[in-house]
């Protein structure tokens, strides 16, 4: 076995497999698995798969996935700079398919960097509804914030907050959430090898203490009828079964529904949790432990793919009792609803940002105009629900005031289709041209390859680039030459 696993460990999931435990080992022997999801916001799965520059296999839980062999390096395309794809482990795409978003939702997503599960939930959003997706973890936001960027999400607000944070303002706001909890991580042996070495110091009873927490906030978030999906990338049933089990004696209101057991999906496991009690010492009621079984678990040596637990919460639809209302974290600490100062952009600054959008776009883009700094963002959420809040995105970022003009930001770009656009230039993702302007390099671009909406539009401005009619960013284009607008942060390297 090339991965060295403590020997707790193995010896717990020994006990827990029984005979299963011999091929359950073997696993960690076996090739890892490699996945792609293609992003519905920039391209249908039909299109993708014709265009495609690497051969696609179907994972059968994730109607958008695909495995994709390791030697097909994704991330060395233009393809995947144009956001076409998110490249993510096969079995990570199960959550979200079991949240069943619709459209006009309003979504959160608690536990989000570094944001593959958001775009995910975005793409099925298809453009309406919200989504709120949120990390406590600052540093962690960064690749978040970027993420959604990237993919062209145009609803979303990013918050760097705790629940509870979130509670005070959101209270019982969202139709779906997603707790993809943290945990001890044992499910992700094999695709990271630290994460072994690094076990016996993540308790169990540590990562227990923050997922009981995280799902007490959540059901304060959720609205009447609405849909909790918990995952974790781990095996311990006291993170899964028992935390499932805890939460439905603690919420009558909520029931499991359960998960097919089809498409790789194994039942959970309620006989696991007999020997265990809940957070007061008392042993778990035997309706309680048959309802886990609906729960279910993602096996590496039954499906092509790491480990994953997953359990659906579903609610009953009925209002609180005031009581009930008064004992959630949202009403402990009210905060004022006006919304606050920062927000506000002056009238020459509306007028200024939208004669850009009328001058370089053929579509109307939805939210409220909010400035942060001198950063103006489109927000597709009642200002006065983030007060309080750490917001790393108020909503979509389209640019920057500066001096009495406005920049379009990179974001806006990746979030345009090309006809959207006023003026563009399609580069061929098979040339040169391509890496060479997603390095960052300035390029020598005929008038006539500007592709503009009508005769009076002048070659001169900005101009969306895209690569194989799908968009990449900016350049200003003058006298034949094109100015690369390509961040520097986001560059091919």
């Amino acid at each position: 076995m090339g991965i060295t696993l403590p020997l707790a460990f193995r010896t717990k999931m020994e006990r827990l497999l029984g005979e299963e435990y011999e091929a359950f080992m073997a696993s960690y022997d076996a090739p890892r698995f490699y996945g792609v999801r293609v992003n519905t916001l920039k391209i249908a799965v039909g299109q993708f798969k014709e265009l495609s520059p690497f051969a696609l296999r179907a994972i059968p839980w994730a109607t958008e996935g695909f495995y994709v062999e390791e030697d097909a390096r994704p991330g060395k395309h233009p393809y995947y700079h144009a956001g076409l794809y998110y490249i993510q482990e096969p079995s990570a795409m199960a959550p979200v398919e079991l949240l069943e978003v619709e459209a006009h939702d309003r979504v959160l997503d608690l536990c989000a960097a570094p944001g593959g599960k958001s775009t995910q939930i975005a793409a099925k959003l298809a453009g309406t509804g919200l989504l709120v997706t949120n990390d406590n973890n600052a540093d962690r936001t960064k690749a978040l914030a970027k993420n959604m960027e990237l993919y062209g999400v145009r609803n979303a607000v990013v918050l760097n907050a705790l629940p509870e944070e979130i509670a005070r303002t959101f209270e019982h706001a969202f139709d779906k959430i997603l707790i993809d909890a943290p945990c001890s991580g044992e499910g992700m042996f094999r695709k990271d090898e630290d994460m072994a070495k690094q076990w016996e110091k993540h308790s169990v009873e540590a990562c227990v203490l923050m997922q009981r927490d995280i799902l007490r906030t959540a059901a304060s978030l959720l609205a009447p009828g609405g849909r909790i999906v918990y995952s974790t990338c781990t095996f311990s049933p006291e993170e899964n079964e028992a935390m499932i089990a805890e939460f439905l004696e603690l919420h009558p209101d909520f029931r499991v529904a359960p998960i097919t057991a089809s498409s790789g999906f194994a039942s959970g496991q309620g006989e696991w949790i007999r020997p265990l009690t809940d957070v007061s010492g008392k042993a778990f009621d035997e309706e309680t432990i048959q309802a886990v079984n609906g729960t279910g678990r993602l096996w590496p040596h039954l499906i092509e793919g790491e480990g994953h637990f997953l359990a659906v919460l579903q609610h009953d639809g009925s209002e609180l009792s005031q009581s009930e209302i008064k004992d959630t974290p949202a009403k402990k600490d009210k905060r004022s609803k006006s919304p606050e100062p920062k927000t506000k952009l002056t009238a020459d600054e509306q007028e200024l940002v939208q004669q850009f959008l009328r001058d370089h776009l053929n579509v109307q883009l939805q939210g409220e105009l909010v400035r942060y700094g001198q950063h103006v963002y489109l927000s597709p959420v009642e200002q006065h629900r983030l007060t309080g809040l750490k917001v790393v995105r108020p909503g979509f970022f389209i640019g920057t005031l500066k001096k009495n003009r406005f920049e379009p930001s990179h974001p806006l770009a990746t979030a345009l289709h090309t006809h959207e656009a006023v003026r563009r230039i399609n580069l061929d993702s098979s040339s040169d041209e391509a890496v060479r302007y997603l390095r960052g390099e300035t390029l020598s671009i005929a008038e006539e390859r500007v592709q503009r909406a009508h005769d009076q539009v002048a070659p001169k401005g900005y101009i969306l680039i895209c690569v194989d009619g799908y968009s990449v960013g900016w350049g200003k284009w003058i006298d034949g030459m094109l100015k690369n607008e390509y961040p520097a942060g986001w560059r091919w390297t």
